[in-house]
């Protein structure tokens, strides 16, 4: 079985509106700046270099060596940092969760997406620099959403106390979760590397922040990425006058919701509130919101008057931390980036924003689409191939695919179209008949009809029944396979953790995957490991 792509659009997978933004289609061109092509870079570039504050290089170059200072990086990614202090350097962008031990393995896709197009670009733009970043959402607070990932479908769970922002968690009582993980993983070189990787980033590092960022490094250091923690009041001074205008005016509420009007048929992703900032401390993240004159800390007895909260906002911007809906802008505003890669509800939000980035003046990026992937080893393949199956079989939801091989397999056809084409033609004769006597032959024959189509319809359905039985052993077979590469009728790659086929293919799973990928295709690709 070949290794093949599948596009999103037919994969099953893709929203509406990700299937419509893929295929440019007409109603949504405004909500984008420039679609994602080789060439389309040229025009991101000329409108960010004119639209971009240089002097916020300086603060980011400054920021990304003090958070760098404690780790070992490779000269790529010390030479990625020293370039963005000049200005003809420019940035391609993901934002990932700190999803312990890196969560799903779309984590590495939208990484390695991020770091295959620089080089597209360095190879087309040659006088320009790129460097891939990812960008470390620190500031989130929903510590459920990212304390576990899955082994072999198993769910290893951290349980902890959490109310503020996950970059600041303390990693403190890992060991004994790190136990667990280590018995499951067996005594192979592989399964070693994992321990060291898992112990040294978990386990020797205070916080979530700089466990990941080791994580992250030691993955793709190699490859230049940069990685950065936004979370810092010197890189918040930046977005200071875009704070005191969403205090204010509410600007991104009043613009997000007229696009949210015109994509009234589509499944909104995202809602914005009507200030979309929260107030975060060490152990607080919650919302601002402003009521009768006051702005308060919701589920909190602090308040503050429009004098006092701008005041703290000058001397302490790093006690603001925008949500959903700022932090895109605040990303824009501290990198001279030119494209933002997300998954397609990350995809989906962005596209909510592009009126917002108007109102303020920013130059709104190219949105991609990351790569998607599914891993089969030679074995699965070999399977596939055995049972005569396509990759577009498999992506076939489970219900559809056993009725669509049952059909395959069958030695008889089950459809019985041809009875009911006679039967239409014979109760073609009982109409004319009907029109030439009483009316109510007219309604018995319709009566008869409708008893008999059914009834055909429920041989059909019966028939099909009994072939699922009677080939109940190739289709468990089918089954299982599918099972194995849609863990939970999911995508593999929102299920599965790296760990798994790290154990397979070793330092070889990296350099494979950045070898196969290419983010401008936006195919789901099939990759045999």
């Amino acid at each position: 079985m070949p290794t093949d792509c599948i596009s999103y659009q037919t994969s099953g997978y893709f929203s509406t509106l990700i299937q419509d933004y893929l295929d440019q289609k007409t109603a949504l061109r405004p909500l984008y700046n420039h679609f994602p092509t080789l060439e389309n870079f040229e025009k991101q570039i000329t409108e960010k270099q004119l639209n971009f504050d240089a002097t916020n290089r300086i603060p980011l170059v400054q920021t990304l060596k003090k958070q760098y200072q404690n780790i070992e990086i490779s000269d790529l990614t010390k030479q990625n940092i020293e370039l963005l202090a000049l200005e003809n350097t420019f940035t391609i962008t993901t934002g990932h969760q700190l999803n312990l031990f890196s969560g799903p393995l779309y984590f590495l896709y939208k990484i390695i997406s991020t770091i295959n197009l620089t080089k597209e670009l360095k190879s087309k733009y040659p006088t320009y620099n790129f460097v891939p970043i990812y960008w470390m959402a620190t500031e989130d607070h929903d510590f459920e959403e990212i304390n576990y990932f899955n082994f072999k479908g198993k769910k290893f769970r951290w349980n902890k106390e959490s109310t503020g922002p996950v970059g600041r968690l303390s990693t403190e009582g890992l060991t004994e979760f790190f136990e667990i993980y280590s018995s499951e993983l067996g005594s192979s070189s592989n399964a070693n590397t994992l321990k060291n990787l898992f112990e040294e980033a978990y386990l020797k590092h205070d916080n979530l922040a700089d466990a990941t960022r080791y994580l992250a490094n030691s993955l793709f250091s190699a490859y230049g990425l940069v990685i950065l923690d936004a979370d810092d009041a010197y890189l918040k001074r930046a977005f200071i006058p875009y704070i005191k205008e969403e205090l204010e005016n509410q600007t991104s509420y009043k613009t997000v919701q007229k696009t949210i009007e015109e994509l009234k048929d589509y499944t909104i992703q995202v809602n914005p509130r009507e200030i979309n900032l929260f107030y975060i401390e060490d152990n607080l993240r919650e919302r601002i919101i402003f009521e009768h004159n006051k702005y308060i800390i919701n589920n909190t007895k602090t308040s503050f008057s429009k004098e006092e909260i701008l005041k703290l906002l000058e001397n302490n911007p790093e006690k603001f931390s925008p949500n959903v809906i700022m932090r895109p802008l605040y990303q824009e505003i501290i990198l001279p980036n030119l494209c933002y890669i997300g998954g397609g509800g990350e995809i989906a939000y962005w596209l909510e924003l592009k009126s917002f980035f108007e109102a303020v003046n920013i130059t709104f990026p190219i949105l991609l689409v990351r790569n998607s992937v599914l891993l089969s080893t030679e074995k699965q393949a070999q399977k596939a191939d055995k049972l005569g199956l396509s990759w577009h079989d498999l992506f076939t939801k489970p219900a559809n695919l056993v009725n669509k091989i049952t059909h395959k397999l069958s030695p008889f056809p089950i459809d019985l179209t041809p009875q009911k084409e006679i039967l239409e033609k014979q109760f073609e004769y009982l109409y004319e008949l009907a029109n030439q006597t009483d009316k109510s032959f007219s309604g018995a024959v319709k009566a008869q009809e409708v008893k008999q189509k059914k009834g055909l319809e429920n041989l059909e359905k019966r028939l099909l029944k009994a072939q699922k039985r009677k080939l109940s052993n190739q289709l468990q077979r089918v089954t299982d396979l599918q099972c194995e590469l849609f863990p939970n009728n999911s995508l593999q790659e929102r299920q599965s953790n790296f760990s798994e086929f790290y154990l397979e293919k070793g330092e070889q799973l990296v350099p494979l995957l950045l070898q196969k990928l290419k983010p401008l295709e936006m195919n789901f690709n099939i990759i045999t490991i």
